[in-house]
């Protein structure tokens, strides 16, 4: 249990080192405090003993630790209202009535890494209670057309495809067969139903099905793929703690370009902020992980913005909680 000096010294001591990555020394904390130098280098090396400071090699001045950082979110931290700028470029982004939820999503991610300097990633999927509603095709021209999903929530995906000598009457035929046999299967379930139940029949009614259902098969597979959005990868060059070390940047890109990167992302079972330093998260040992699950009708997903250990903890977990809100609203 740590005092009440004790906790305003640690509380200090992390936010200052937020601000600027250098090791902060006894006398700047006592003309704060404004108490006597002795008394907080005695309380500095009791949160020191107890593992919540460092000291480093170069400086008499002491740092966060991994476990300061976690006692600084779980007990000190005090969520920052957004400032007035930041909220109108958010509001801008959610009030535009042209942009689809994934876009407003991603759109609204990047401010939030434009504005912080972290890494954001948006990890979108479809929920298996979205049912398939339909399926339609609308012609282009003679080898280009748009096939457009319609899910029982309201959900619409819509993608290009080309098909080289293939009558659109034979491409009508697959529509109707896909969305007789198939229309009302979760929409995780439908490239599997394509595969098993659409496929060994499709020859007995298009001429032309081996291109057309290749193309069909596709669409699917890419919709129902959980998507990968990562907005301002290259903000971990911008951090002091990445800047000059190579090896580590890389470590840190591949995962990021990593297909394992959903699974090192933690799901969790409820729909809270949560917050997972250094060791804590699955990605490295020296990034912090800010994550909620957003669920908006039939979609839903996983927000997360990655920085370093060293990141502005009260300032993040306010954005996200103002960019959950209005996506679920």
């Amino acid at each position: 249990m740590l005092s009440e000096r004790q906790n305003k010294i640690l509380k200090l001591i992390v936010e200052r080192y937020i601000k600027e990555p250098i090791p902060v020394g006894s006398k700047a904390v006592s003309k704060i405090l404004k108490c006597s130098s002795a008394t907080v280098r005695n309380d500095m090396g009791e949160l020191e003993n107890q593992g919540l400071l460092e000291k480093t090699h170069t400086s008499s001045g002491r740092i966060p630790s991994e476990a300061g950082y976690r006692y600084y979110v779980d007990n000190l931290m005090e969520l920052k209202k957004m400032n007035a700028e930041d909220m109108l470029k958010l509001q801008i982004v959610f009030k535009n009535q042209q942009l689809a939820l994934s876009d407003v999503i991603t759109k609204s991610l990047q401010v939030i890494s434009d504005m912080t300097n972290y890494t954001a990633v948006v990890l979108g999927s479809t929920s298996h209670e979205n049912l398939l509603k339909q399926i339609e095709v609308v012609p282009i021209d003679d080898v280009s057309m748009i096939v457009i999903i319609v899910t029982d929530k309201g959900h619409v995906e819509h993608k290009n495809i080309k098909l080289n000598d293939v009558s659109i009457d034979e491409v009508k035929k697959t529509v109707g067969l896909i969305n007789n046999l198939i229309s009302g299967t979760p929409i995780d379930e439908v490239s599997r139903k394509l595969e098993f139940e659409v496929k060994p029949i499709i020859g007995k009614y298009v001429k032309q099905h081996e291109q057309i259902y290749n193309a069909f098969y596709h669409v699917f597979s890419d919709f129902t793929n959980q998507e990968v959005n990562i907005m301002g990868r290259s903000k971990m060059l911008e951090q002091p703690e990445f800047s000059s070390n190579i090896e580590k940047i890389k470590t840190v890109f591949n995962k990021l370009d990593s297909p394992e990167l959903i699974n090192n992302i933690v799901e969790d079972d409820d729909n809270n902020i949560k917050v997972y330093i250094g060791n804590e998260n699955n990605i490295d040992s020296d990034v912090t992980v800010i994550q909620t699950k957003y669920k908006n009708g039939g979609e839903e997903g996983t927000i997360a913005i990655i920085g370093p250990k060293r990141m502005e903890y009260d300032r993040v977990v306010s954005m996200l909680e103002y960019i959950k809100d209005n996506i679920e609203r």
